[in-house]
């Protein structure tokens, strides 16, 4: 079986998170399914250890950054994350020996010297697909499993497999929805991180930040560690009142990693693109020079600065200065305030609070700069919210913003909103705006349209990024 069919075979499960047609219910998702799949193939996600990340905003940031400093401390490292850009491969990765020595050993940490993340290879991937497809369908055969585990519980599976055969020291998992009944849950984690919380896929975890914050906190353990920034009042009590319950559950806060609170300065800000400061990390300063931009991945960093030295003060992890500092000038999370051309900005603002954070780093640049925005979103996301936020900052009717443009676009996903819905949240706002055909034509469109020295920002959902990304980039599909 070839990579290309394991990808068809997954893509056949539908996107869990679509609007079920004809009036069906939502699934209802049940870490016990989760658990009989994993049992069959031998619980693979008991034979590594594991940092478990949750959140609304900035997990996937922080889980890259996190996963770069272990495994550019040697460590053999797997990260995996959610959603894909444009291969479904980004979401598994595994650290690789930058320097590999026929003198290095799997069984000595750093013998081989630092290592890099990549994604895992297609043969790979296609062979460790079909292993957990055929153990789903026998489960489902002999009625062991209800129905068929859905798509991020395949590659879930198929990610604890690959960190199990490569025998990982450390796994960083980014949850995918929610905490409490998500399928990476099952793990037992060394250091549980939660990141800022908003409102997010209410219909799912519930209409309030407090009913959020519960279901994020569903990944604390009895005598595990926390590590999480203090938040929204609702949130912090939620998520105190869920860990009060946790026996022996020791609680860090991340405050003392962020720039100035330890008498170290920042600068940067997005038109450099990446941060840039100092920290004290068990007394001794570390120089963050992360290629991550905007204010709020200060935020990030310092919840994967926390985490770390969590992991090498009460785990037994060796992740000195120097491995910290090389593995967070490595990270790599693209398509978060990602400058892909000198004047086309990605990012992934998926929701209010994303859309925010992009407010926030596009008021650093020149306000005489020409703008063109180029934007679609799902279906279930906030759109009135988003629009109010973001598309006034190219209003072409205002006479400082008289060379802007927006431009909407459909996009290939079943969640996806119609551009007439699109169009018609700009008109409630009195904004221009106009609709093109497919992204590809949104694209050529804004560059025709921007003037020299303009910027065109595409953002509103991952996956018109990732694919205004594969175009700007040429990166393959699949």
């Amino acid at each position: 079986m070839s990579y290309a069919e394991a990808v068809d075979r997954l893509n056949a499960l539908g996107q869990e998170l679509a609007v079920p047609a004809h009036g069906a219910p939502r699934r209802k998702f049940d870490l016990a399914h989760m658990r009989t799949l994993m049992r069959a193939l031998g619980d693979p996600q008991h034979r590594f250890a594991s940092v478990l990340i949750a959140g609304t905003n900035g997990k996937g940031s922080t889980a890259a950054t996190l996963a770069a400093i272990v495994a550019a401390a040697g460590y053999r490292t797997g990260l995996y994350t959610s959603p894909h850009l444009v291969r479904v491969n980004e979401r598994i990765q595994l650290s690789a020996p930058n320097q590999p020595t026929e003198y290095s050993s799997a069984e000595v940490p750093g013998s081989a010297g630092g290592g890099h993340l990549q994604p895992i290879a297609d043969d790979e991937f296609a062979r460790l697909y079909f292993r957990v497809d055929d153990v789903a369908r026998r489960l489902v055969s002999i009625e062991a499993l209800p129905f068929a585990p859905s798509f991020f519980e395949m590659l879930t599976a198929v990610a604890f497999e690959h960190f199990a055969e490569e025998r990982v020291a450390l796994a960083v998992l980014e949850v995918g929805l929610g905490g409490r009944l998500d399928a990476t849950n099952i793990v037992e984690p060394l250091v549980s991180v939660i990141t800022d919380i908003s409102l997010d896929h209410q219909a799912y975890l519930g209409n309030t930040l407090a009913e959020i914050a519960r279901e994020k906190a569903g990944i604390l353990r009895p005598q595990g560690t926390l590590v999480m920034l203090p938040q929204h009042p609702e949130v912090n009590q939620a998520i105190g009142e869920v860990a009060a319950t946790m026996p022996e559950m020791r609680a860090v806060s991340a405050v003392d990693m962020l720039p100035g609170r330890n008498g170290h300065g920042a600068t940067g800000d997005v038109s450099r693109a990446g941060n840039r400061y100092t920290v004290a990390l068990g007394g001794e300063p570390v120089g963050v020079d992360s290629p991550l931009s905007g204010e709020h991945q200060k935020r990030n960093i310092g919840l994967a600065l926390a985490a770390t030295e969590e992991l090498r003060n009460r785990n037994g992890y060796t992740l000195p200065g120097w491995a910290i500092e090389a593995g967070i000038q490595a990270t790599r999370w693209p398509g978060r305030l990602e400058w892909v051309r000198p004047n086309l900005l990605l990012d992934v603002a998926h929701n209010p609070a994303g859309v925010w954070t992009l407010r926030a780093a596009l008021a650093t640049m020149p306000e005489e700069r020409p703008r063109t925005l180029i934007f679609s979103c799902l279906r279930d996301k906030d759109l009135a919210e988003m629009t109010q936020i973001l598309f006034p900052l190219f209003d072409s009717s205002l006479p400082n913003r008289q060379k802007d443009h927006v431009i909407v676009t459909p996009i290939a996903n079943p969640r996806a909103a119609d551009v007439t819905e699109l169009l018609a949240a700009a008109h409630r706002l009195n904004v221009p705006a106009h609709a093109a055909p497919h992204v590809q034509a949104a694209l050529t469109e804004a560059e025709a349209v921007t003037g020299a020295g303009g910027l065109i920002v595409g953002t509103g959902s991952v996956y018109l990024v990732g694919e205004l990304r594969r175009l700007a980039t040429g990166e393959a599909l699949v």
